[in-house]
């Protein structure tokens, strides 16, 4: 398939809140107890929410900047490019990138919303999530129909609420909610207990897909704060391998047989591995753990059931086969550190070359609508969403690099896990 004629759909996107945000969708009594976005004494921007201040990371907002300039600093808006939070100029990003539609997930909420988790007023907390889902549903994903898919944030605090709020989204056309990787991690139960149960029904009674992204357990994997920061961004996408293992032991999958999860920028090339590994478990140990998976193995059951999300993966592309082709789905990460922003189609191009056309759409757009139930050809003709045609309307994007005196990078020594720690904001 000519490059051009490819139709792209991201999984995995971010975007950064804009300030005004909560104006429209916030109850009247609420309205002064909102997060705000102030300017701190350095002169970055952090949100401030019943004292709790959140700040920008560098690294979620690096499209535009020279690699060099790359790091874990608090950001201000002023030197983030403007289609992180600003939906116009996104769609314009976007074209100039070939990318047709993208589903985003948070920033300063976290993934799972953690930051309104923390309210000491947990109907202030429960408003104020409400907010951002409507927010992001009818502004961030409304303002250009077919382009966006809407994802909502659950309150993690109240399986019951979280229920609540899946149905109450789904009536509005969201069929994604961004959930954590191991919440034990946030101190609630894990994956395995059925405090979870009236969210998962919820999920699966309206086909709503729970992405489980990277770092949504509000940790990363470390060897040593001594290791390179190298080390931890080269684990990031396969520690999503412990997800992977808890979903696939635990009771859920069971009870809930339409339940659908994506592992969101966690890859693909380690899967083929781990289902060989799953299997001779279940072979090897059934007998005295109890698992049964009845007339399938834990492989077969997994594939089926767990959507595989991947940026530049061609080993996996290349072990396809092993796969299951109508859950394997294509990521941008726009505009995080790993993204492929602006030149996804040139860097997809080159592990499609020789895949059937078939299976491109499957892998590039078509598994996707599918699993969010997202009609982007209701909304607009595929001649229209093709790379090519996108391309032809972002002549005028500038796709150089933007330079900050105050983010750029002196000295030649290694960065340590250290060093980003102490970049990293204290409060969230």
């Amino acid at each position: 398939m000519d490059m051009n004629d490819l139709v792209l759909v991201s999984v995995d996107d971010h975007l950064v809140e804009p300030p005004d945000m909560f104006d429209n969708h916030i109850p009247a009594k609420y309205a002064d107890d909102v997060p705000k976005l102030v300017q701190r004494a350095d002169g970055t921007d952090a949100w401030v929410f019943e004292g709790q201040e959140a700040t920008n990371v560098g690294l979620n907002a690096v499209a535009g900047r020279p690699p060099d300039e790359y790091g874990a600093e608090p950001t201000k808006l002023a030197e983030i490019r403007e289609g992180c939070y600003d939906i116009h100029e996104r769609i314009r990003d976007m074209n100039a990138n070939g990318v047709a539609a993208a589903l985003n997930f948070p920033s300063y909420p976290q993934f799972c919303g953690q930051y309104f988790a923390r309210a000491k007023d947990k109907d202030l907390g429960l408003a104020v999530l409400r907010a951002y889902n409507d927010w992001h549903i009818d502004e961030w994903c409304g303002a250009y129909p077919g382009r966006m898919i809407p994802q909502a944030l659950p309150p993690i605090w109240d399986p019951e609420l979280m229920a609540a709020e899946v149905r109450r989204v789904a009536a509005k056309g969201c069929h994604a909610v961004t959930f954590s990787e191991n919440p034990t991690k946030l101190n609630y139960p894990s994956l395995h207990d059925a405090h979870w149960d009236p969210f998962w029904k919820a999920c699966s009674d309206t086909n709503t897909v729970v992405n489980l992204h990277i770092g949504s357990s509000s940790s990363v994997v470390i060897t040593s704060i001594d290791a390179p920061v190298d080390v931890m961004v080269t684990l990031q996408p396969m520690s999503i391998v412990q997800a992977a293992a808890d979903l696939i032991w635990s009771p859920m999958l069971k009870k809930f047989p339409d339940l659908t999860f994506a592992l969101s920028e966690g890859g693909i090339g380690w899967v083929p591995y781990f289902l060989e590994r799953i299997d001779r478990v279940y072979r090897m140990h059934r007998a005295w753990t109890h698992q049964n998976f009845g007339d399938k193995l834990p492989s077969e059951v997994f594939l089926d059931r767990i959507a595989l999300c991947f940026i530049d993966d061609g080993f996996g592309i290349r072990t396809r086969d092993k796969l299951n082709l109508d859950m394997l789905n294509w990521e941008c990460d726009y505009p995080h550190s790993d993204s492929t922003w602006p030149v996804a189609p040139e860097t997809l191009a080159i592990h499609l070359d020789g895949v059937p056309d078939a299976e491109i759409d499957k892998i590039t757009h078509q598994n996707a609508l599918r699993l969010y139930s997202f009609d982007m050809f209701g909304q607009l003709p595929k001649a229209e969403v093709t790379v090519g045609a996108l391309r032809a309307q972002a002549t005028d994007v500038d796709l150089g690099y933007r330079s900050s005196e105050r983010l750029k990078k002196t000295g030649t020594d290694t960065v340590t896990v250290m060093d980003l720690a102490r970049q990293l904001p204290t409060s969230s």
